[in-house]
């Protein structure tokens, strides 16, 4: 047999090859993995950017950085914190004021970085004398920079920082300490003894002239009320009148006390001084009761940092704001923020819940549910600075005006129910949030399986009885994942709260005020953020605090949520176990 032949029998052998069909790309969908991969991705990367950006930049703002003394090519010296530096390409006329070696160096230096010149944004404070807390410097003009070792910042209740050199340390009026080392430790020895009587005088301010200001205001309130009631010519008038003016006569003397311990407590304070000197020359002298914290900011070393970054911390957690809030505490924010938030949560979810109830177990299908339904659905979509428009005429006008003629008319003209407060803020955030409840909760409850609603209904048990023992523990997960977005978005809104109670400045929280506690205005960190980052007249210094305050809401916010989650978990896992 020939080769040939041989090649063309293993030829006829050999099955016939398959030809594999080539199908599209599109019928694997590798493309919509792709996108719809990496559309999440994007997503996540975003958020995680924003996240780390707030963070970042909240986290620091505490942080003590060092006092850097800086000349610039003219001669002028400027003290400060450096805060922040960008890029720019410098124009012909920026050398114009520059000559000599002073114009020559910067050029060179500039042309060495292909154009492109730094400037950084020194926080100079002392805004009382400069008029100007921060100046832009640019890195071309700096003849030197260097950091002196008793530069002093002192954060301060009025007029921001002051950033100088001690001078001297006077007690009443005479100089017991000149050289810096001593004037530091003056300032130590009686400066926590000034801070305990400025927060006497405090006390006495508000627990004590407060207090006897409410008693005055309580007893010429009564005798409005019995003259409402009873007319002018009444026992119960006359009654009245003589109650009010024995306690406005003690309430005087009382008065005068207390104002004679505020005025000792002031002059006490006011023996200790300490003389500085700024950059440019200027000498101040500065009370100790007007400093808040002070450091020598190019002595400290990690540990001192850190504790003076923790103090600033818990007074931002636990005091109240001042500067136009671009300094100090959030407290009486993050108790608004908290407490309209849970009050809106106690109101909406009992609402929603009961809504959803009798639209998926109770109500037949038909037209109007189903009008009620797109309702729902529409109600979700509207602006929510409406529904504050309505909480505006409603609850605050509408309502609080019947309530005040009803039972307050001798507060009137001045409003008691009819003005905004945190009761009708979260009133208002309720109607907000009601859609999202509802829809959560009727999904949840046509989750539970028909097969046991039949089989209670098959063990005797009546529709109440079905709902509540059955359908309802079965549900509450949904549910609670309705309440957890409820609580997410009422927590976060600011515009309704500008119409209905919230304000730029209310340093007492509601509980501290008069009856009716829920009817008074509140801070709210939402609208804080809005007025700091919008509002403020020095857009620098309020910068920190705008990330900061956004920081701090969304770390309430998370562990309001995180909350739910725990309980919306324990109330899943417990009727799993218990279904049989």
């Amino acid at each position: 047999m020939s080769l040939a032949t041989a090649k063309h029998d293993v030829a006829r052998k050999r099955p016939p090859r398959r030809i594999k069909a080539r199908t599209s790309l599109l019928a694997h969908g590798e493309h919509m993995v792709w996108l719809t991969g990496g559309a999440l991705v994007l997503a996540f990367v975003m958020i995680i950017g924003l996240l780390v950006l707030v963070f970042w930049q909240g986290g620091m703002t505490f942080w003590p950085k060092p006092i850097y003394e800086v000349q610039d090519v003219h001669g002028k010296w400027f003290l400060g914190e450096w805060s922040r530096s960008e890029s720019f390409r410098p124009e012909r006329h920026a050398f114009a004021n520059l000559a000599g070696d002073a114009a020559i160096r910067a050029k060179t230096l500039v042309e060495k970085n292909d154009g492109i010149a730094r400037r950084r944004l020194l926080r100079t404070g002392n805004r009382e004398l400069t008029k100007r807390p921060f100046v832009w410097i640019n890195d071309f003009e700096v003849e030197q920079e260097k950091k002196p070792e008793w530069a002093l910042i002192f954060e301060r209740v009025q007029w921001g920082n002051f950033y100088g050199f001690p001078v001297a340390f006077l007690v009443d009026g005479k100089v017991v300490a000149e050289k810096p080392a001593e004037i530091w430790e003056k300032f130590q020895e009686h400066h926590d003894e000034v801070r305990q009587r400025l927060e006497k005088r405090q006390e006495l301010e508000k627990d004590g002239l407060g207090t006897l200001r409410k008693k005055e205001n309580a007893a010429r309130l009564a005798v409005r009320r019995a003259e409402i009631r009873f007319g002018k010519h009444s026992d119960a008038f006359e009654s009245a009148q003589n109650h009010y003016r024995l306690t406005r006569q003690s309430c005087e003397q009382e008065t005068e006390r207390i104002n004679d311990e505020i005025a000792r407590l002031n002059a006490e304070n006011a023996r200790f001084q300490i003389k500085m000197r700024t950059a440019e020359g200027e000498t101040p002298t500065i009370s100790l009761a007007d400093i808040v914290r002070a450091y020598p900011a190019n002595q400290l070393d990690w540990s001192d940092k850190f504790a003076i970054y923790l103090s600033r911390w818990w007074e931002f957690l636990s005091d109240k704001p001042r500067e136009a809030n671009q300094e100090g505490g959030v407290y009486p924010a993050i108790w608004g923020t908290v407490a309209m938030t849970l009050l809106m949560t106690l109101i909406v979810v009992p609402f929603g819940v009961l809504a959803a109830l009798y639209l998926r177990e109770y109500a037949k299908s038909g037209p109007i549910i189903s009008a009620v339904r797109v309702s729902i659905g529409n109600l979700a979509g509207v602006p929510s600075i409406v529904f504050g428009v309505f909480g505006l005429g409603f609850f605050c006008y509408l309502v609080g005006g019947h309530i005040d003629q009803t039972f307050y008319p001798e507060r009137l003209p001045q409003p008691t129910f009819g003005t905004g407060g945190w009761g009708w803020a979260s009133l208002t955030l309720a109607l907000l949030t009601l859609p999202v409840v509802i829809v959560s909760t009727e999904e949840a409850l046509a989750a539970v399986p028909s097969s046991m609603r039949e089989g209670s209904y098959a063990c005797g048990a009546s529709k109440w009885q079905t709902i509540r023992r059955i359908v309802l523990p079965r549900a509450m997960p949904g549910i609670m994942t309705g309440m957890i977005l409820a609580m997410a978005r009422g927590a976060g809104e600011v515009a309704p709260l500008m119409l209905v109670g919230a304000v730029k400045m209310a340093p007492e929280v509601p509980i501290e005020g008069e009856f009716p506690y829920i009817q008074h205005s509140f801070m709210h960190l939402g609208f804080h953020i809005f007025d700091v980052g919008f509002q403020s007249p020095d857009s620098e210094a309020s910068r920190p605090m705008v990330y900061t305050t956004t920081m701090l809401l969304i770390g309430i916010v998370a562990t309001l949520n995180l909350l739910a989650i725990w309980l919306r978990a324990r109330l899943r896992r417990h009727f799993q176990v218990s279904q049989f």
